[in-house]
């Protein structure tokens, strides 16, 4: 299960290639990572280019490690093309899942920005604060509003403070290739169910239909109590997963060992 195969090894080699190239500033965030349908910054091109691209050495080294230790059976059993079409697509579908998501969480941050506007006071600004950026989340902005609540000048500034996190986190993009690799794991528990794992963090033998299972109702959890400052895609992990269901499936029922 460790030996690593072609098609791992290049994506393995792209996706170095590409976090250094991101940290000597030859490939820019701003027009690769996938931003929002509705910013200036979207272009269809992200679907694809955000996947090769991660936020951090740690963010990096998780996904590869993934990939490293699922990736060659699969890619042993289905061979290097298919291997490759499956990471494509259940990376492109993790991210249109992730964008709808998205949208929905946007429309919703957007009412409350336009009703704290509308309405001001110093609690609706802590309940917005806790909301979108951090829970217990207090500035000296809030205390001095609690203060003055009266006051033109502080009232004027905690619109402006609000308006800038709603622009902020609209603008927040994503990156990685944890759709695609949540597929391949995905993957990984439907054609191998009975497989038994030894995890570095669980040292007990887990067969890999269970692991899936839980690591799957974990990211749905995750997903629907999200907490503020918790920036990880879940629902780019369950689209991962969900696409990867979808397509071995459809695979299976069609007897394709070949694509």
């Amino acid at each position: 299960m460790f030996n690593i195969t072609p098609m791992v090894r290049n994506l393995l080699i792209i996706n170095v290639v590409v976090f250094i190239l991101q940290l000597s500033g030859v490939i820019s965030n701003d027009m690769f990572a996938l931003h929002y349908v509705g910013s200036e910054l979207f272009q269809p091109v992200q679907l694809f280019s955000h996947m090769f691209m991660h936020g951090s050495w740690g963010h990096l080294f998780s996904n590869m490690f993934s990939l490293f230790i699922f990736g060659p059976m699969l890619e042993r059993f289905w061979g290097a093309q298919r291997l490759l079409v499956f990471y494509l697509i259940t990376g492109i579908g993790a991210s249109i899942l992730y964008t709808g998501v998205r949208a929905y969480e946007l429309n919703q941050m957007e009412e409350d920005t336009a009703q704290y506007i509308e309405n001001p006071s110093p609690i609706a600004f802590s309940n917005y604060m806790d909301e979108h950026v951090q829970e217990g989340f207090r500035s000296e902005l809030a205390v001095a509003y609690k203060n003055n609540v009266n006051d033109p000048q502080y009232i004027e500034a905690t619109k402006s403070a609000v308006r800038e996190v709603f622009t902020a986190i609209y603008n927040i993009p994503l990156v990685g290739a944890s759709g695609a690799v949540f597929g391949i794991l995905m993957a990984f528990g439907l054609l191998f169910p009975n497989l038994e794992l030894m995890l570095l963090f669980l040292p007990i033998p887990i067969k890999a239909k269970y692991f899936v299972l839980f690591y799957g109702a974990y990211e749905l959890y995750a997903g629907f109590n999200r907490v503020p400052g918790d920036n990880v895609a879940h629902f780019a992990h369950l689209g991962g997963m969900l696409f990867a269901y979808i397509m071995v499936r459809m695979w299976q029922k069609n007897d394709y060992r070949n694509y």
